[in-house]
């Protein structure tokens, strides 16, 4: 993998208007990107189910960076159901008039084990499919990978309205994880969601910015390794024990914003850890007749 080591260039994000979906409560990734993205003249229109913490980072944000319209707007956002993803574009239109950038970022993970070796003849058929989808807590399928898939949608349509400059930048990142590439044993559901994200990056890397589309919207993937938020609680502690790098929110946060303003980039998934980033898809396009052969490659 090839290390990326760009940071943001002072003035890629001035004045673009952002929408961010999934802040993950007061300390996500989402809501370090919204703070970020502000300090670096930005203006963010950003959407959680968690109210409270969403308008508790909106009021934090208004504070330290005063203006009308408000630098940062919050939307309660539910992107599982397509409607409320609309609304929240709507709402960035109304207030700033165009949008630059979207994130696809809201995730959750499942809490439980599809795979329990305690299952029995018995137990199995007391699992429908849609408690598959909905172990513990939320829709992991659906916020994960459905909402992502809603919000590059739309975003593929709002990005190109408002235009004075036809070919200003614009683009989209969708948050995968490492688990979108590497195997998370017990995240069953949570992996087949992070897997699919980078499938739909995939699919739209040539679609949305290729020569013959009529888009001209960059798509990239951020993937974080263990990251500091509400998500890891229960197994931070063993992580620090054993002194595995860790990413603070803020970290992916600043990646995540020198992608979003990085103009070269079309089509690249970010492995991040410990603060830092690779680059994994120019490897694997690269090595490709290594790992599929020669032959088959022919006809793909």
């Amino acid at each position: 993998m090839a290390q990326y080591t760009k940071t943001l260039s002072p003035d890629s994000l001035q004045d673009k208007v952002l929408v961010v979906t999934g802040t993950g409560g007061a300390n996500g990734i989402g809501a370090s990107l919204v703070e970020y993205a502000v300090q670096n003249g930005a203006s963010v229109c950003f959407g959680d189910v968690s109210v409270q913490a969403g308008e508790e980072i909106a009021r934090t944000v208004k504070a330290n960076a005063p203006s009308s319209p408000p630098r940062a707007v919050f939307v309660p956002t539910d992107v599982t159901k397509y409607d409320s993803v609309l609304a929240l574009f709507d709402r960035a239109m109304e207030v700033f008039g165009r949008i630059d950038h979207a994130v696809a970022g809201a995730g959750i993970v499942e809490i439980g084990n599809v795979f329990d070796p305690a299952l029995d003849m018995q137990s199995i058929r007391e699992a429908s499919q849609p408690s598959l989808l909905n172990i513990g807590r939320g829709q992991v399928l659906d916020v994960n990978l459905l909402g992502c898939l809603y919000t590059a949608r739309i975003a593929s349509v709002y990005l190109r309205q408002n235009r004075s400059e036809p070919e200003a930048d614009r683009s989209i990142i969708l948050i995968s994880s490492v688990a979108g590439f590497k195997e998370s044993p017990g995240l069953f559901v949570y992996q087949a969601s992070k897997h699919g994200v980078i499938g739909l990056m995939r699919a739209l890397r040539l679609y949305l910015h290729g020569p013959a589309s009529a888009h001209n919207i960059r798509v990239n993937c951020i993937c974080p390794w263990m990251t500091t938020t509400v998500m890891v609680k229960g197994i931070q502690e063993g992580w620090i024990k054993a002194g595995l790098p860790m990413n603070s929110p803020m970290d992916v946060a600043r990646i995540t914003a020198a992608v979003l303003g990085d103009v070269t980039l079309n089509g690249t998934s970010m492995y991040v850890e410990g603060g830092r980033a690779w680059e994994i898809e120019a490897n694997l396009d690269r090595l490709e007749p290594a790992w599929l052969g020669e032959e088959p490659i022919r006809h793909i």
